[in-house]
This record gives structure tokens, sequence and C-alpha cells, in this order.
């Protein structure tokens, strides 16, 4: 694997100062690894959305190429075709379509939700215009009825025109491979890129690991929680096992790695130095 095959994750910032900290130090530095693509998140809806749209609009303008995150959430078809013609008249053509969620307080399903029905909207309104990400989850969403279901869901996403998919992220890297066989074994042939949280702020990572369905080995924890008032043990413990599950993912043929960068340059650059990673050249990307 090469340089070309990593990509990183952002947010908007609600903040100022994490505004100028992300487009003035983070990405920069970032974007001089050479990475594919960059992607933001989304928040459906008004100011949000707009947000979204500016950090966007700010990093492709800086010659980056970013993929913007869309999903419907609470926006009807109308905004979010509005939306695509925007990001058609900026020149960016990288998306990642996810499902979203619908704001509470909102009772029946009154717009599209589903992934394979925002592919199919894409594609429908911008043709082939846009290269589309989706997600996919090693160890099943949660709300997945049975694992079978899950893949079988994740195929009628790229049946409806999506080209590579991103996984939630995992500590578990034989949960990806299985994963990536029984994918597989479903007829689904497209790149399905690897998903890594580098681990910073424990605490938050195990909190948030519950709801979304991500299990974080007991041995890492049990370590972690020998750290605890080591916080520099803790970073270096980190980044070592995170090093070692992308070279684990490289060494197996993952045909690429997507940081969740949670906005912070480190420790997602030591971990891209860790790997001896190194940017591609212009002869490489010619005839990547």
């Amino acid at each position: 694997m090469s340089a070309a095959n990593i990509s990183f994750e952002f947010f908007p910032p609600k903040t100022e100062e994490g505004r100028r900290k992300l487009l003035e130090i983070t990405a920069p530095a970032l974007q001089a690894l050479g990475p594919e693509f960059f992607s933001c998140t989304y928040g459906a809806g008004g100011s949000t959305r707009d947000n979204t749209f500016d950090i966007v609009e700010q990093i492709h303008g800086s010659g980056a190429t970013i993929a913007p995150h869309l999903s419907f959430g609470g926006d009807n078809e109308a905004a979010i075709g509005e939306l695509l013609d925007r990001y058609v008249a900026l020149g960016v053509n990288h998306l990642v379509a996810l499902r979203g969620d619908m704001p509470s307080g909102m009772g029946g399903r009154t717009q599209l939700v589903y992934a394979n029905e925002l592919v199919s909207f894409i594609r429908e309104r911008s043709g082939d215009h846009f290269r589309i990400a989706v997600g996919a989850y090693p160890e099943i969403h949660p709300e997945s009825l049975s694992y079978e279901s899950d893949v079988h869901y994740l195929k009628a996403k790229f049946d409806a025109g999506a080209d590579i998919a991103i996984t939630q992220y995992f500590y578990n890297v034989d949960a990806y491979f299985y994963y990536l066989d029984r994918c597989l074994d479903a007829g689904i042939d497209k790149p399905i890129f690897a998903g890594v949280m580098p681990i910073t702020n424990f605490e938050n990572l195990a909190r948030f690991s519950r709801n979304c369905g991500a299990e974080i080995p007991r041995w890492i924890a049990q370590r972690i929680e020998g750290f605890k008032h080591d916080p520099d043990s803790t970073r270096a413990f980190g980044i070592e096992v995170v090093t070692q599950l992308c070279q684990t993912l490289m060494d197996n043929g993952c045909p690429g790695i997507h940081f969740y960068t949670m906005n912070q340059l480190e420790p997602v650059r030591t971990i891209y130095h860790n790997l001896q990673l190194a940017p591609p050249t212009e002869a490489n990307r010619a005839s990547a």
C-alpha cells in the first residue's frame, strides 16, 4: 500500500479557533502526506449543512480532493438536489453517501433515508460526476437484523451505483477480513477501505463505541486501564496499537485506510510515519 491509498476525515468545527486550526494547520499538514482524499462529515439542515459546504469549499480551493458526506436526515429531495448542484458547480467530484439519522421530533418517514436510495438519487441527478463512497460495518450495524442482512444492504448500495465503501472503525482485524470474505461471497467486488480511529481520549472512545457497535478488545481496555494515571504511556500505547493494526491491514491486502482524525494532526501523522509511507510522486500518480 502507498500513501495514495490513505484518506483522512474531518468534521466542520463549531468555533472560529477550531476552523482556523483545521484550515491553516491540520489540513495542510495532512495534505503534505499525499492522501487520496479528505472527507468532511455532514450536518443536515440549515446552518450545520452550510458549515459543511463552507469547509468543503475552503479545502477544495486549496487544491485537495475533498469528499463531503451527504445524508437526507431531515432534508428533502429539493434541498439535497440543490446541494449536489452546488458541489458540481464547485468542481467537487467525490461524495460519501450515508443513511444519516432523522432529527428528533420528526414523526413519519417523509423522505429518502436509506443509503442505497440516496446513491440512486445522486446517480439520477448527477450521472457519473461523483465517485461515491458508502458506509460498511465489519462488526455489523447496531440496527441490523442479522449479519447476512447487513452484507445484503451493502450490496444494495453498490448495485445502486456506489464505487467504494469505508468501514466503521474497528480494532479486531479478523472481523474486517472475515467481512471482506463474506462480501466477496455475496458478489461484492468493489474496494472496502478500513476505517481506523486513533486512540486518544479512551473514555470518549469507549462511550462512542458502545453507541455505534464498535468493539474494543478487552486486552486493549485492560492495558489502557493500567495507564490511566500516565497520559504519555497511554498515548504511546495507542500509537503502537493502531500502527500495528494498520500494518496488519497493509500486509494482508487492505485496499485503503481511512483515518478518523477528529480534526487532530497527531497522532495520525506519527502513525503514518511509523508505517514508513511516503507521499506519491507525480510519476506514481500518473500511473495509478
